[in-house]
Parts: structure tokens; sequence; C-alpha cells
């Protein structure tokens, strides 16, 4: 019985020392104490690894456009659900959270020389009257940009003079727009080649996307500004 105690204090003295130094090795006998600790949880084999998000910039393009030149992004609704969007240099023009997005033709007219927006509408293109369209891309000013985005039917009610019209604006594809097409197209009065921006996708029940419809289109790039405007 007389051994027993001695034994205890000496099995008590081992495991605290042991205990003081396995402490000791995980956190460190220098600096705050959690040097050990942080050393294992950063560790490379511990590290999680993230890879960096790609910048965007105006209107989400993946580069910068030069100086003296517009950002922009048009997008085309999808079927008759998701509305289109008209964005430039990053201010969103039209869309549905703006409200002013309809079936049709949406167009918004922009200020060639400043990039400032001049008016910005909605036309139906199924059951609308083709002559308020043409009331409003007639009388159109010279460099004046044209941005457009269709959504679910934006050619039922053409006629020949708005086609030729979208033409003169630079179009290559309004000669053939037809019912439920898909079609994003920037073009400018004055123009005198066909314009770049453009795309268009045929209403195709063997290559629809959605059930009577095509898919969307989405279009973006740079526009020049002019130097000159009568804006």
């Amino acid at each position: 019985m007389r051994v027993a105690g001695p034994l205890r204090i000496m099995v008590l003295i081992l495991t605290a020392g042991l205990t003081w130094i396995v402490g000791s090795i995980l956190l460190g006998t220098h600096g705050s104490g959690f040097s050990r600790l942080q050393q294992l949880f950063s560790s490379p084999e511990n590290a999680v690894t993230t890879e960096p998000r790609a910048r965007k910039y105006k209107c989400g393009l993946p580069q910068p456009c030069p100086e003296q030149h517009l950002a922009f992004r048009v997008v085309s609704g999808a079927a008759n659900v998701i509305g289109p969007k008209i964005c430039l240099e990053d201010k969103m023009l039209m869309s549905s959270v703006k409200d002013n997005v309809g079936r049709g033709l949406n167009i918004a007219l922009v200020n060639g020389v400043n990039g400032e927006l001049l008016e910005a509408r909605s036309f139906d293109m199924w059951a609308g009257d083709v002559n308020d369209l043409l009331k409003f891309i007639r009388p159109l000013h010279e460099g004046t940009l044209v941005f457009v985005a269709s959504y679910d039917d934006p050619a039922t009610k053409m006629n020949d003079e708005t086609r030729k019209i979208f033409s003169e604006l630079g179009s290559t594809n309004a000669k053939e727009l037809a019912f439920r097409d898909s079609w994003v197209f920037v073009g400018a009065k004055g123009v005198q080649d066909k314009s770049p921006f453009e795309q268009h996708v045929k209403n195709s029940r063997n290559t629809n996307k959605y059930e009577g419809w095509p898919e969307a289109l989405e279009l973006e790039g740079c526009i020049p500004q002019r130097t000159v405007g009568t804006q």
C-alpha cells in the first residue's frame, strides 16, 4: 500500500508531462499558441483551391471595349415565357424587370454620338398595328443606333415597307423574317454596308429548342461612337 501512493503520483506526473508535450507540438511554444494548428489547416494538402472568377466588363462582356466604343448586349426572348433584354454601357435599356418589353419587336433608339437612350418601345407583331412601328422607325435621324430583340412572334404583321426600312438600317435577315423566328439586330440610320451585328434562327419544327419556338439568341459587342451627329 505504501508503493501505490508514489505510483499514482508518478502516473499523474507522466500524464501531465505527455499532455504538455503533445499540446506544445500541436499548438507551438512560440507566438499565439495556434501557429501549429494554422499550419496544419493551411497546408497545401488541406487547402481548398478555387478557380479565379473571370472578370466581367460592361453589360457582362468578357473584355472591355476600346475607347470611343459602346459596349452592348442584346438577348431575344425565350419562347413566350422569358422576355428579351437590351443592355448598353452597363445600363439596362429594356427588360422584363423594367416592365418595358412585350410580344413582337422590342426596339431601343440610341444617340450614336453619346450613347444616350432616345426612346424604347415594344410593338406587337401578332395582333398590333404595323403602322405604329412604321411611325417609330420612319423618321430616324442620321446616325441613330437601332437595337432590336424579338419576343414570341416578330414578323406576322410585317409588311414590305417595314422589311425595307430594316434592310436600309443594315439588316440582312429582315426580308425573310417569319412567324416565331428568333431575331436580334443592331443597325443604324445611314449605314453604307450590312451590319455585322445580327443573328437569326428560323422557326422550324425539326430544330426548335422549345415547343413551337427556336432557341433564344444573344448578341454582344462594341459599336464605334460617331464623331459627328445630328442628335
